[in-house]
C-alpha cells in the first residue's frame, strides 16, 4: 500500500537532484553608452476639453512638475543610448510619449555610464495622466495641476510623489501599482480624489494624507510583506479598517482602536482607509 507514496517521493527527489545539477545559460544583452544627446519635448494643448496623456518610461530618471507655459508638455530628454530616443505620438487629444525602441532578447546588462533622463513640465489643462515605468528613480510634483485621473504603475523603483498644492479639479481615481520599491506619497488629501488604490509588493511605502480633504474619500492599500507608514493630520476625520495576516501594527496615541478598526475623530469630510496586508509592519502616525 505504500508503494505509490514511496515512488512519488523517489521521483520528486530525482527531479530535484537533476534540477540542482543543471546549468542554465540565459541570454544577456549588453547595452553600451554612446554620445550624450539632448532632445527638446514640446506638446501643444489639443483642441479639446481635456487630454489623455500616457508616459511610458524604462530605466533611468524621470522628473515631472507643473509649469509648462502655453503647452500641455514641455521639457527635455537626455540620453546616451540611441534606442532610448523618445517617441512622441499625437492623435487628437491622445498623447503618448515613450522611451525609444530598445528591444531586448535577454537579460539587460547596462553599462555603468548609461544615461536616460526626462525632465518634464505639465500644463494645467484638464487631463487623464497615465505613467508606466520600469526600474527607475521618479520625482513627481503634481500640485496645482488639473488631473481628472492618475494611474501609475512601475517595477523596482525609488519614487517621491507630492501634491504640495491642491489639484485644481476633482479627481475621479488615483491608482498606484508598484513592485519591490521605495515609494513616498505626500500631500495626498490635496489630490482631491474620490477613490484611491495603492498596490505594492515587498517594499517600503509611505502614504502621507496631509493637505485639505474637500470631500468624503476612500483609499485602499494592498501590500505583501512590506513596511507601510500611513500619516494623517491630527484634525482629520479618519476611519481605518485593517484586514491582513501577520502584520505588526504600531499606532500613535491619537487613534482609537476597536477590533480591526482604527478611528480618529476630527472635523470635515471622512477619509476611509482600507488596508490589506499579508505580513510586515504597519505604522499609523499623525502630524
Amino acid at each position: 500500500m505504500l508503494r505509490k507514496p514511496i515512488f512519488v517521493f523517489c521521483m520528486t527527489l530525482a527531479l530535484v537532484s537533476m534540477a540542482c545539477s543543471l546549468t542554465i545559460n540565459l541570454p544577456v544583452d549588453q547595452v553600451t553608452a554612446g554620445p550624450t544627446q539632448e532632445q527638446e519635448i514640446l506638446v501643444k494643448e489639443p483642441d479639446a476639453a481635456s487630454a489623455d496623456v500616457s508616459l511610458s518610461f524604462g530605466a533611468g530618471e524621470l522628473a515631472i512638475a507643473p509649469g509648462a507655459q502655453a503647452a500641455l508638455i514641455s521639457g527635455k530628454a537626455i540620453y546616451n543610448v540611441e534606442d532610448f530616443k523618445p517617441n512622441l505620438s499625437e492623435d487628437g487629444n491622445k498623447i503618448k510619449l515613450t522611451t525609444g525602441n530598445l528591444e531586448l532578447g535577454g537579460i539587460p546588462n547596462f553599462d555603468n555610464e548609461i544615461k536616460n533622463e526626462w525632465d518634464l513640465k505639465l500644463g494645467d489643462m484638464p487631463m487623464h495622466l497615465t505613467i508606466s515605468a520600469g526600474a527607475y528613480q521618479g520625482s513627481y510634483e503634481l500640485g496645482g495641476l488639473s488631473l481628472q485621473s492618475l494611474d501609475i504603475s512601475d517595477g523596482a523603483s525609488d519614487v517621491s510623489l507630492a501634491f504640495s498644492e491642491p489639484n485644481l479639479i476633482e479627481m475621479d481615481s488615483l491608482r498606484y501599482s508598484t513592485g519591490a520599491s521605495n515609494v513616498k506619497l505626500k500631500g495626498l488629501s490635496n489630490a482631491n480624489f474620490k477613490s484611491m488604490i495603492f498596490r505594492g509588493g515587498a517594499g517600503d511605502y509611505t502614504l502621507d494624507f496631509s493637505g485639505k480633504l474637500r470631500m468624503d474619500a476612500v483609499a485602499t492599500v494592498e501590500a505583501g510583506i512590506s513596511h507601510v507608514v500611513i500619516i494623517v493630520p491630527k484634525d482629520m476625520n479618519v476611519k481605518l479598517i485593517f484586514k491582513g495576516g501577520l502584520a505588526n501594527i504600531d499606532v500613535s496615541k491619537d487613534w482609537d482602536h476597536t477590533g480591526n478598526q482604527y478611528v480618529m475623530q476630527g472635523q470635515g469630510p471622512l477619509l476611509t482607509i482600507n488596508v490589506d496586508m499579508g505580513a510586515g509592519n504597519l505604522e499609523l502616525k499623525t502630524q
